[in-house]
């Protein structure tokens, strides 16, 4: 299904995917008449445009596939500004080209889309990788400390302080296997390699 409210380029995308061998099911020129296409025809692949007379191609893409979750959608648009391209992407778009790309280029598309692949304008995967990196990173610092017993805490303070397994158990009157096991607790709930890096967590965090 080809989304654009031009109709002469709608129409010129669909003369050439045809001569490449698809099947265009349907067109629409926007957000409302794209949704209620897709219900009826539910396409394989939905080629978008971004700009519309009543909303976006985000807003389309999500609209699409509400109704029609199995379509991948492809968008075709001459914006390459970021927050068009993150848009579409978080709305569920497979890929994102620039109307600059060549018949080839799009037929290639196409049919990536369609084997699920995503596919981007050069320069764009980049600019995708990037936000979803950084978002992966901020999510994580929202991410809560993980959570200490009283015992390990007090394990993790002497630790830090150069005691031994043997000197800490003395002082705790505990054996040397259970200090061991709370050291090793500490270890995997802090994602931390060795005693040098608790040491560490512990003057970072302020626990001396």
């Amino acid at each position: 299904m080809v989304v654009d409210d031009h109709p002469i380029w709608r129409n010129a995308v669909g003369r050439d995917l045809e001569e490449a061998g698809f099947t265009v099911v349907a067109e629409a020129d926007g957000v409302a008449s794209a949704a209620r296409r897709a219900a009826v025809v539910r396409p394989d692949v939905v080629l978008m445009d971004m700009a519309m007379p009543d909303g976006t191609g985000t807003e389309a893409t999500r609209a699409v596939l509400e109704v029609s979750p199995n379509s991948r959608v492809l968008v075709l648009s001459a914006s390459s500004e970021r927050d068009d391209v993150l848009g579409a992407v978080k709305a569920g778009a497979s890929g994102y080209l620039v109307k600059s790309a060549s018949v080839h280029e799009l037929v290639d598309a196409v049919l990536a889309t369609a084997r699920g692949q995503a596919v981007f304008t050069p320069g764009l995967a980049g600019l995708v990788l990037g936000e979803y990196r950084r978002m992966s990173n901020d999510v994580a610092d929202r991410r809560p400390p993980p959570t200490l017993t009283g015992r390990e805490t007090e394990v993790l303070r002497l630790v830090a302080k150069g005691l031994s397994a043997k000197q800490i158990a003395a002082r705790l009157t505990l054996s040397h296997r259970t200090v061991e096991n709370h050291v090793q607790a500490t270890l995997r709930k802090l994602q931390l390699a060795n005693r040098v890096e608790l040491t560490r967590y512990v003057i970072e965090q302020g626990l001396e």
